[in-house]
């Protein structure tokens, strides 16, 4: 896959869910398949860049650690 590819779909996930139910995961290690885990990870945090410190941080963490109960 492309970002370009991906993108439409990132952005259906955000408009319905909202920054507030959306966590980072990725498929690794199929995610190799089209990039390393750098690069799976850059094309999210690019992707949130518009959103606010607060929104990306729930998504690259405090959601999963909320969701999960890991305080």
């Amino acid at each position: 896959w492309t970002s370009k590819e991906i993108i439409p779909y990132m952005d259906l996930v955000l408009e319905a869910f909202g920054p507030k139910r959306i966590m980072f995961g990725s498929d690794w290690p199929v995610c190799l398949v089209a990039g390393d885990y750098a690069q799976v990870k850059r094309l999210v945090t690019d992707f949130i860049t518009n959103l606010s410190s607060s929104e990306q941080t729930k998504i690259m963490g405090t959601n999963a650690i909320e969701f999960y109960n890991l305080k």
